[in-house]
């Protein structure tokens, strides 16, 4: 495939996507794993038993997004293993590599529970990964430059935030981004701190888990 395509910012296209694989398979899973404990939780009554011990809500939110993580990070790894088998991936800077890795996971775990506070049954929470994420995961660079597409879809695709999660991935493998790393990790950060906050809002007011 990647002789067909040939290369893509200066490496060939099988080294271009496959940051771009593995950190949707971060996202999916943090997603998923976050999204559907909450939900049940909700659904099964068992979150009014949380609720009411003398546990602090960000104690309970801290526990729903450890395990999110944990699920994103381990699906994540074991998709870098897999394919270290066949393709020998360069790796630029562990250090931005872990924490792209490790910020994607906290951020999509928020986004999760947060899903599954507004959920009110099963197919809610399949909406926004179906018709929301799956769009911004695709359209994020995950397959492609942005520098090929037109100027007005460049500047179009730098509101994406999975834009710069999968540039700055990139860049950790293959030490060559379209955007500062520094822009990356401080797009993470604003969104897990606006997401943070508004989870613990909405599990502290109760929001369609207080009956």
């Amino acid at each position: 495939m990647g002789e067909r395509i040939g290369d893509m910012q200066g490496v060939d296209y099988i080294h271009f996507i496959i940051p771009g694989i593995i950190l949707m398979t971060v996202i999916q899973n943090s997603y998923a794993n976050t999204v559907a404990s909450f939900f049940l939780a909700k659904f099964n009554h068992s979150i009014e038993e949380l609720l009411i011990s003398p546990v602090s809500y960000w104690v309970i939110l801290l526990g729903y997004i450890s395990g999110g993580v944990a699920r994103g990070l381990a699906v994540g790894l074991s998709v870098f293993v897999a394919i270290s088998f066949f393709v020998d991936l360069p790796i630029y800077s562990a250090f931005i590599v872990f924490i792209i890795f490790f910020l994607t996971a906290v951020l999509f775990s928020l986004a999760g529970f947060i899903n599954a506070v507004f959920a009110q049954s099963f197919d809610d929470i399949t909406i926004v990964p179906t018709f929301i994420l799956m769009p911004m995961i695709y359209l994020g660079g995950l397959f492609y430059s942005i520098e090929i597409l037109p100027e007005f879809w460049q500047d179009v695709s730098k509101f994406n935030p999975i834009y710069y999660m999968v540039d700055g991935f990139r860049m950790g493998f293959l030490g060559s981004s379209t955007t500062n790393i520094v822009d990356s990790i401080m797009v993470l950060l604003l969104m897990i701190i606006l997401l943070s906050l508004l989870a613990f809002y909405l599990l502290k007011r109760g929001i369609s888990t207080k009956t």
